[in-house]
């Protein structure tokens, strides 16, 4: 299994990145004010618009670093990443799967599946902890049966169509897992792009760090991420990354979210509340954020399909290694990553 190791998350703004022998030097205003050894690290992520030199970009390549550009929203914008590894057979038989409308359709399938059963187990457990609630509970019975649809659907499309179906009503109740701070984080729906409340800033971003993860992963095994099967292709497109985080958007991004607001982690003035140009955390809000994301990585879950503790932040790693394993024809079917 990978170490977990660090990353490198640059918010300063200003910020400019260069190379000094093996080491990643962060300068602003051409004065150093950081450096890291590469090898101790396994990806860098900028937010806002700062340079790299080649010389760092070459340094990251060589060292398997990946090195991710992102908007101050947390919108991606690009990435360098070095040659991709692993078995070229595994990636011809990716490219046999996508043209296979039956072992595309299975897949997908599942991957919908599993992930509106851990939208259900999200709303199931808020009523343990905090007692039943009839629109919670009414949420939680309609994504049970719709997750049986979802198994039955004959077609890609439909397929789609459900977890669209699913989203909207697991989103329609999201509300009321905000327990704390209610007035500071109102919540009327998922939006994006730009994202017109401070819970939605919060979920783009979650989404944003874990499907760059899952991207690093794929490539870890072997696995073309751009070639997905659920998420239509297109350039530029990680489809198969944002197929796989399916899974794990309600265990490492909504309860993630949840926790730092309900433990008043995050406040109201940790974001800027920008009209039209919607909401982001100021640097204060992200440090927070990238902080607390980081501690979570490292704590331990039991895997359901391995049956041994992992650190959270290598879920992206165990579940792309299985998908090349079922790929392969190493096991009978996809082991999708379900909460309790």
């Amino acid at each position: 299994m990978r170490k977990l190791l660090n990353t490198l998350y640059v918010t300063t703004p200003e910020s400019y990145l260069s190379k000094d022998g093996m080491n990643v030097v962060v300068s602003v205003k051409q004065e150093e004010v950081f450096r890291i050894p590469i090898i101790n690290i396994e990806s860098i992520v900028t937010f806002g618009y700062m340079g790299a030199s080649p010389g760092v970009m070459k340094l990251c390549c060589d060292n398997g670093v990946s090195l991710t550009f992102l908007s101050p929203h947390g919108r991606f914008v690009s990435r360098i990443q070095g040659g991709m590894h692993g078995n070229v057979l595994l990636r011809r038989e990716q490219v046999h799967w996508i043209d296979n409308e039956a072992k595309t359709l299975h897949l997908s399938k599942i991957i919908v599946a599993g992930k509106i059963l851990n939208y259900r187990n999200i709303l199931r457990r808020f009523i343990r902890d905090n007692g039943e609630n009839e629109e919670v509970l009414k949420a939680a019975d309609f994504l049970d049966m719709n997750h049986r649809d979802a198994l039955n659907a004959q077609n890609i499309d439909s397929v789609r169509g459900i977890e669209g179906i699913a989203a909207n009503k697991y989103f329609s109740v999201f509300h009321h897992l905000i327990i704390q701070n209610k007035s500071d984080f109102p919540f009327n729906g998922r939006n994006r792009r730009p994202p017109k409340d401070a819970v939605n800033a919060l979920l783009s971003l979650a989404y944003t760090l874990l499907t760059n993860d899952m991207q690093s992963a794929l490539e870890t095994v072997g696995l073309d991420p751009y070639m997905g099967f659920l998420h239509v292709m297109r350039p530029g497109r990680a489809s198969l990354a944002l197929d796989i985080i399916e899974e794990l958007r309600a265990y490492m991004g909504d309860r993630f979210v949840l926790s730092l607001i309900n433990r008043r982690q995050l406040i109201s003035k940790d974001f800027l509340y920008q009209g039209d140009q919607g909401v982001l955390l100021t640097d204060e809000g992200r440090r927070k954020f990238l902080t607390a994301w980081q501690i979570r990585k490292k704590d331990e879950v039991m895997h359901p399909y391995l049956n041994e503790k992992v650190n959270i932040g290598l879920l992206p790693y165990a579940q792309a290694l299985l998908l090349a394993r079922y790929i392969r024809g190493d096991i009978d079917d996809y082991p999708i990553f379900l909460i309790k």
